[in-house]
């Protein structure tokens, strides 16, 4: 992880201990979401297909809220006296998953990859929340707000990929790409 200073200040009622306890927390969650809105691109542009025009029209609203989402985290490290890391460099050296590995594919395999990526990102999400709940309600708030919203997205999502039985059809998939290609077998 990048060198996290000890802020000189940070918000009322905070030791600057603990706001570097929650910048630290706050900067992979910043890498998180700016993966995930690079990855709901990525899809987007390279998504094809019988669904192809669903998929291409449901990821953009979804890129445009955890674009939003990475900017709060950003000004919430900022606030709390932390530098927000958001170059490329940062995030792909610190980083602790692998990059996505679909490219090009038919909307119903990238819909089973990101099954697997929407899954990542909020287990992590809901570690970091249990970690800060007794130090920052604020930023307990901010990080509940966007736990909220992705597992909207992360339902919109699974929503294709459900059986008429109530079954993922990507529930024993352990990578991306045999998420992918389990969701196509349906």
């Amino acid at each position: 992880m990048a060198f996290v200073a000890t802020p000189r200040y940070t918000v009322p009622g905070l030791t600057v201990q603990d706001a570097r306890s929650l910048i630290e927390g706050l900067q992979q969650r910043l890498h998180a979401l700016n993966d995930l809105h690079l990855t709901l691109k990525h899809v987007h542009w390279n998504v094809v297909g019988p669904h192809f025009i669903a998929v291409h029209e449901m990821l953009d609203p979804q890129v445009d809220r955890v674009r939003d989402m990475a900017d709060d985290v950003a000004e919430r490290m900022a606030a709390l006296g932390g530098v927000a890391h958001g170059t490329p460099g940062a995030l792909v050296e610190e980083r602790t998953w692998k990059d996505y590995s679909v490219g090009r594919a038919d909307a119903i395999a990238h819909l089973g990859a990101l099954d697997l990526v929407y899954t990542g990102v909020i287990e992590d999400l809901r570690a970091a929340i249990r970690t800060v709940e007794d130090i920052d309600p604020a930023t307990e708030d901010l990080l509940v707000e966007q736990l909220r919203d992705l597992e909207q997205f992360h339902w919109f999502v699974r929503a294709h990929l459900e059986t008429a039985q109530g079954t993922l059809t990507t529930a024993e998939a352990t990578t991306e790409t045999e998420a992918a290609r389990q969701a196509m077998d349906r």
